[in-house]
């Protein structure tokens, strides 16, 4: 992963407007007085705890983190971290904390979702901040249920699941959020497991990094109402089968014995799984997360199970530059105001245009 810092060493190569602090800080630093209060073996323990502990790293001030949720039950994570924050109202996460980022270039901006709250009442928000390529990083918590609100089924969700909502099983085909994100075009996505604070750290440190909208589903476990969910990805035994890792520029490989490898069919385009037994060694996909087109990383989105989890791909499936919107906004208001004696004024004639009229 590229260092953070900026060519000058002071600013946050993300973030280049944000100050870092020139003290050093620890997890204690990010951890409020507020008791957490999530059920006994959620994944949110750990997320919050991989938080808590890779933010010190960025050097970033904590008077210049700001922390926006939506409901649900990741949404509390911003009581629990000891910066600003805000837990907003369903669904709206995004929306506000465009606002935030867009008005405030001194500030770095998370926004913590769910499953639910980021692809139901919250899609269209969401597939808008993508697109646009707002700086910040979003961490969408994804178990495949609605926790909060006592298990109904949610966007994620497989055909069949049978909840308190579907008592004879979902009929809605689920949403791929990483499939969703890339479709937006989203300039990094990402996904990573709870459970494994290594994978989950990095990934999360480099999407800190990035400067632009940066989208990391992370497989969080629910204990009480969809327990078990990720299994396969998360069992000792079976999990070598079944977790498809991405490394930029490594052939994509998996398995006990790297026995299995992911090819591209010439014809159509679409990527699968093979024994590597089967192919020569050349036939295999070598991971680009840096190409500019994201087809291919589309494909290998598809490769997750959409039905019971039984494979993923897991890691950085796009890391690309792009201007991001709230630098070309800050940028469109400076121009308006050159030369202006009361830029202020300037720009609200701006906005109103010559359309515009007063009724006495």
């Amino acid at each position: 992963m590229p260092s953070p810092l900026g060519p000058d060493g002071t600013s946050y190569r993300g973030l280049a407007g944000v100050p870092l602090t020139l003290e050093p800080l620890n997890r204690k630093d990010f951890t409020s007085d507020q008791e957490v209060r999530w059920c006994p073996g959620c994944g949110d323990y750990a997320v919050l705890a991989a938080f808590q502990a890779f933010m010190p790293e960025l050097g970033i001030k904590r008077e210049n983190t700001v922390i926006v949720s939506g409901i649900g039950c990741s949404s509390r994570f911003p009581y629990y971290v000891d910066t600003f924050g805000m837990h907003s109202i369903h669904g709206r996460a995004s929306a506000i904390a465009t606002g935030v980022a867009t008005s405030r270039e001194d500030l770095a901006v998370f926004v913590i979702t769910g499953d639910g709250d980021a692809l139901s009442i919250g899609g269209n928000h969401l597939i808008h901040l993508l697109r646009r390529n707002v700086n910040l990083t979003i961490l969408l918590f994804n178990n495949r249920i609605y926790g909060l609100t006592k298990g109904q089924y949610s966007p994620t969700s497989e055909i069949g699941k049978i909840t308190k909502s579907t008592p004879m099983g979902s009929l809605d085909n689920p949403f791929n959020p990483v499939s969703l994100a890339l479709g937006a075009e989203a300039t990094f996505v990402a996904r990573t497991i709870d459970s494994d604070r290594r994978h989950l750290t990095s990934v999360l440190s480099a999407a800190a990094a990035h400067r632009g909208t940066a989208l990391v589903e992370i497989y969080q476990n629910c204990p009480i109402f969809n327990d078990g969910a990720f299994d396969a990805i998360k069992n000792k035994d079976t999990k070598a089968d079944a977790i498809i890792p991405l490394e930029h520029g490594e052939p994509i490989r998996f398995g006990t014995d790297g026995q299995y490898g992911v090819v591209r069919d010439k014809d159509s385009g679409q990527v699968f799984s093979v024994e590597v037994a089967d192919v020569h060694e050349s036939d295999l996909l070598v991971h680009d997360a840096h190409a500019t087109d994201p087809t291919t990383a589309f494909a290998l989105s598809r490769l997750t199970d959409a039905g019971v989890l039984h494979r993923a791909p897991i890691g950085i499936f796009r890391q690309v530059e792009r201007p991001t919107y709230d630098d070309q906004a800050r940028a469109q208001i400076a121009t308006a105001a050159q030369g202006q004696d009361d830029p202020t004024a300037a720009l609200a004639s701006l906005i109103g245009g010559s359309d515009t009229w007063t009724v006495v």
